[in-house]
C-alpha cells in the first residue's frame, strides 16, 4: 500500500487506488495514529454533480439587471476562451474608469492544502502584478486577536503559531483551565495539511495527571473519556470568571508581586480596577457569579486552588469572535501574570489548543514555501470581516488597529478559494451587499453559495487534480501531494487561470516568471532544502522526496515553552511593546472608545444578561461542524450522515425544549429580527439551560427572509469585535425557537443551478 500515491487535504494525507484515472479507495497515511473520515469521501464528491463543469456567465448580468438575480439565476455555458476575455475586459474596464482601488479580491476558507495552488496566495500575486487592488486582512477564526495581542504581548506568533508544547503540560502543569473546552472535532483538520493527528497524545497529557477543567456552557465540549471538571458558564462571560478569579488572589495577598513588577506593566492599574478604585466595582466571585451564572463558591474555591501551583490558562479560538472578544484574552494573560505563570514549562497562558491540530505540537517548525505575492500598490486592506460594510458603505470611515480607515467603493468583486455565504454573519445583509459590484468573478470547484452568486464563474480544480507540496509549520511531516486524476470537466488550477489573465492584460511573465507547475516545485524544493540544511538537517533531493512521499522533520531537542526566553531574561529579550513589558495597561489600547485599557467587563450586547433576551430568549453559539469543515463537502455522504431529514441538529437542554412543546427529533425554526433558518432538535442536559448549539457550514439556501437550510449566519450579528479588532463577533447571538410541523422547504442547493449552452 505504501507505492500507492501520497495526497493530503486540510483533513490528513492519505494514500489513493488509482484505476483507470479514477480514485477507487482512499487509505489513511501509514504515519497517522488517528486519520479522519473526511477523506472517505474523495471519491464520491470528485465527480460530484456539485462540481463547477465548464465555465459560466449569469444571464441577468448579460442583460444588465445590476446584480438583481444573484443568487437565484440561470447561467450559460460558455468556453475558456470568452470566460477569460469577459473576465480580463472587466479588469481592464473597471481600471481605466475608476483605477485599481475599485477591484476587490477575496479568498477565505482553507482553499487548499497545499502551498503552491494556495489560491489566497495566487490571487494576491496576479492582482499586484497587474497594479494592485483592496485585499483583506487578519481572519474570521481569530482575527480580533490577530489585531489585538500583539499590542498586548509584543509579538505577532502568539495565537495561530506554536504554543507550549503537550510534553510541558504533561511534566509540569497542575491546573489546566480550559476556556471553551478541548473540542475533539477540531483536531481533525489543520491548514496546509496533517500528516500526524495528536488528539489522543495532547488529552492524555493535559488530563491524566493534571486537574483539568472544561469552561464552557457544553460539558461535551472535553470527551467525556478524559478526565475533566465541568465549570458551566454562560457564553460571552469568561472575561468576568477570569477577571474575579484574578481579584480573589490578589485580595488573598497570593499574587506575585515580583513577576507583576519585573515582566509587566500597567499592573496597577489593572489591580485598582479589579479592587473596584476606578468604578466602584469589586471584580469579586459574587460579582462575577451575577454575570457568568457559575456558582461565586466554586470561583473562591478555585481561586484559593490556583496560587503555588503550575497553572495553564488556555483559551480556544471561538472565545474571542464575540462583542469585545479582545477581553477574554486579555483577562486570561492578566490572570496568568498575576499568578506568576507566564514563561514557566507547562504554565502560563495559549490561545488555541483544541482550535486545530498541531496545537501543543513540538515546535518543529517545519518550513514551507509559497509564491511571493509581491507588493500591493494601492495599500488597501480591509479586515476581513468587514466585507459587507465595505460593499454596502462606500467612503464611510471606520477605526481599526488604532487608526481610521476609509472604505473604498469597490465595483467589481474576484473570490478564489473561499465562500464568504459561509463564514460571514448576517447572511441576508451579505446578499444585499454581493449585490451592489458591477461585477462578481468566482474561481471554484462547486456549486457553494458564493459561486450561485458570482455573474462568472470559472471551473477549478481540487487538490487531487493537481501537484503541490503541503505540510505545515506545526506538524512533522512535509507531504509530497500528487496528482491522482486529471481535472473533471474543464476545471483548471488557479494558478493557470491567473496566469492566462494575466496574460491577457499585458504580462504572463510578470506572474509566473517564466514557471509552471513543476518548476514552482522543484524551486519550492530548493527552498525548503536550503533552509533544513542551514539548521543541519540533510534533506533528500526533490525526485526522492517526490517518490518517496513525504520528509519526515526531526524531533526537537527540547519541549516549547511561550516566552520561556523573556521569562529568563526580560531585560535582554525586551517584547515589542511600548514599555518591552507584558501590557496589563496600554495607551495603545485605551485611545479607542469605550476601551478602559486594561482587562475589563465589557457587556457583549447580545447575551443571556441583555434586555433582549426577553424577546429572544436563548443564546445561539455555531460551533464547527464534526462532519465537514466549515461548508466543505456539505452535501457528501458523509455530512449528510450526521443530519436529519437533510438538515442539522441543534443541540438544547430538555429543559428549554419542553418548555417550547419540542421533543428531540423535532423539527424547529431559528430566528431572530435578521433571519431564520430550520433544524432538527437534539436534547442534551449537559448544555447550560438557555443556550442552543448550531454547527456552522450548511450550504446557505436563501427564501426572502429564511434560509431553507441549517445555516446559523443567517442569525449572526454583522459587527466587529470592537474598533480595536474588527474580528468576526459571531459568538455573541440570541435567538428563539419554535417547533415546527409543517413540511420542511425543500433544498435547492442539492442540485447545480440550470445552465444552458451558448
Amino acid at each position: 500500500m505504501n507505492k500507492l500515491p501520497l495526497a493530503a487535504s486540510h483533513w490528513g494525507a492519505f494514500r489513493a487506488e488509482v484505476v483507470d484515472g479514477v480514485v477507487r479507495r482512499i487509505f489513511p497515511f501509514e504515519h497517522d495514529p488517528k486519520p479522519s473520515g473526511m477523506n472517505d469521501v474523495w471519491p464520491e464528491m470528485l465527480t460530484s454533480p456539485l462540481r463547477v463543469a465548464s465555465p459560466l456567465v449569469r444571464k441577468g448580468w448579460l442583460a444588465g439587471d445590476c446584480g438583481a438575480a444573484r443568487g437565484e439565476d440561470e447561467y450559460v455555458e460558455i468556453s475558456w476562451d470568452e470566460a477569460l476575455r469577459r473576465v480580463a475586459g472587466e479588469i481592464a474596464r473597471i481600471r481605466a474608469s475608476h483605477g485599481n482601488k475599485a477591484l476587490f479580491a477575496g479568498s477565505y476558507g482553507w482553499s487548499s492544502a497545499g502551498r503552491l495552488h494556495h489560491a489566497r496566495t495566487l490571487v494576491r500575486r496576479f492582482f499586484n502584478c497587474i497594479g494592485g487592488f483592496v485585499d483583506q486582512e487578519t481572519n474570521y477564526s481569530y482575527g480580533a486577536a490577530m489585531a489585538f495581542l500583539p499590542r498586548i504581548l509584543g509579538v505577532d506568533n502568539a495565537i495561530g503559531s506554536s504554543l507550549t508544547s503537550f510534553a510541558s503540560i504533561r511534566d509540569h502543569c497542575d491546573i489546566f483551565l480550559a476556556l471553551g473546552g478541548l473540542p475533539a472535532k477540531n483536531w481533525e483538520i489543520q491548514a496546509g495539511g496533517v500528516g500526524e493527528h495528536r488528539y489522543e497524545a495532547f488529552m492524555m497529557g493535559a488530563t491524566a495527571q493534571v486537574r483539568c477543567i472544561n469552561v464552557s456552557p457544553f460539558k461535551g465540549d472535553v470527551e467525556e473519556r478524559f478526565p475533566a471538571e465541568w465549570l458551566a458558564i454562560r457564553p460571552n462571560t469568561d472575561t468576568a470568571l477570569l477577571l474575579a478569579l484574578a481579584q480573589a488572589v490578589v485580595a488573598a495577598g497570593k499574587h506575585d508581586r515580583v513577576f507583576l513588577d519585573r515582566y509587566t506593566a500597567g499592573a496597577g492599574r489593572f489591580l485598582d480596577y479589579l479592587a473596584g478604585r476606578t468604578d466602584g466595582v469589586v471584580k469579586s466571585p459574587e460579582w462575577a457569579a451575577k454575570i457568568t451564572g457559575v456558582d461565586a463558591g466554586a470561583i473562591q474555591a478555585l481561586a484559593d486552588d490556583l496560587p503555588g501551583k503550575r497553572v495553564m490558562v488556555a483559551a480556544n479560538w471561538s472565545l474571542q469572535r464575540a462583542r469585545h472578544g479582545e477581553q477574554p484574552y486579555w483577562a486570561a494573560i492578566a490572570l496568568a501574570a498575576v499568578l506568576g505563570q507566564i514563561g514557566l514549562p507547562g504554565g502560563g497562558f495559549a490561545f488555541g489548543y483544541g482550535s486545530s491540530n498541531g496545537m501543543g505540537n513540538p515546535r518543529y517548525e517545519t518550513p514551507l514555501y509559497g509564491l511571493p505575492t509581491g507588493k500591493n500598490p494601492t495599500g488597501l486592506s480591509i479586515p476581513v470581516a468587514r466585507v459587507a460594510d465595505m460593499l454596502l458603505d462606500p467612503g464611510a470611515t471606520y477605526r481599526y488597529d488604532g487608526a481610521t480607515h476609509v472604505y473604498p467603493e469597490v465595483r467589481l468583486v474576484y473570490w478564489a478559494g473561499g465562500n464568504p455565504f459561509h463564514h460571514h454573519q448576517d447572511l441576508n445583509r451579505l446578499r444585499e451587499a454581493f449585490r451592489r459590484p458591477e461585477t462578481i468573478v468566482v474561481n471554484e470547484c462547486y456549486w457553494t453559495a458564493t459561486a450561485r452568486h458570482a455573474d462568472i464563474v470559472l471551473p477549478t480544480t481540487t487538490t487531487l487534480e493537481r501537484n503541490d507540496i503541503g505540510g505545515a509549520s506545526r506538524d512533522r511531516y512535509l507531504l509530497a501531494m500528487h496528482k491522482l486524476v486529471e481535472p473533471v470537466g474543464e476545471a483548471r488550477n488557479d494558478f493557470a487561470i491567473f496566469a492566462d489573465l494575466a496574460e491577457r492584460l499585458g504580462d504572463r511573465d510578470a506572474f509566473t516568471e517564466g514557471r509552471e507547475e513543476r518548476e514552482w516545485l522543484t524551486k519550492a524544493w530548493d527552498e525548503i532544502a536550503g533552509k533544513l540544511a542551514r539548521r543541519g538537517i540533510k534533506p533528500p533531493d526533490f525526485d526522492t522526496f517526490w517518490d518517496e512521499g513525504y520528509l519526515r522533520m526531526p524531533e526537537p531537542a527540547d519541549d516549547y515553552v511561550m516566552f520561556g526566553r523573556y521569562r529568563d531574561d526580560p531585560d535582554a529579550n525586551r517584547l515589542g511593546t511600548p514599555s518591552g513589558r507584558v501590557e496589563l495597561f496600554s495607551e495603545l489600547a485605551a485611545v479607542e472608545p469605550g476601551q478602559p485599557g486594561h482587562p475589563a467587563w465589557l457587556d457583549p450586547e447580545e447575551w443571556l444578561g441583555a434586555p433582549l433576551a426577553k424577546e429572544f430568549p436563548i443564546h445561539l453559539l455555531t460551533p464547527q461542524p464534526d462532519r465537514r469543515l466549515h461548508g466543505q463537502m456539505d452535501l457528501s455522504s458523509y455530512s449528510r450522515a450526521g443530519k436529519l431529514r437533510e438538515r442539522e441538529r441543534l443541540t438544547m437542554h430538555p429543559a428549554d425544549a419542553a418548555s417550547r412543546g419540542i421533543a428531540d427529533g423535532d423539527s424547529v425554526r431559528v430566528f431572530n429580527t435578521r433571519g431564520a433558518c430550520y433544524a432538527v432538535a437534539k436534547l442534551d442536559d449537559r448544555l447550560v439551560r438557555g443556550v442552543a448549539l448550531l454547527p456552522t457550514g450548511a450550504t446557505f439556501d436563501p427564501d426572502g427572509f429564511e434560509d431553507r437550510n441549517s445555516n446559523p449566519n443567517v442569525l449572526t450579528r454583522d459587527v466587529g469585535t470592537s474598533e480595536l479588532g474588527q474580528g468576526c463577533a459571531a459568538q455573541s447571538c440570541l435567538v428563539e425557537i419554535a417547533r415546527h410541523d409543517a413540511p420542511l422547504p425543500e433544498l435547492r442547493v442539492t442540485r447545480a443551478p440550470l445552465a444552458t449552452s451558448a
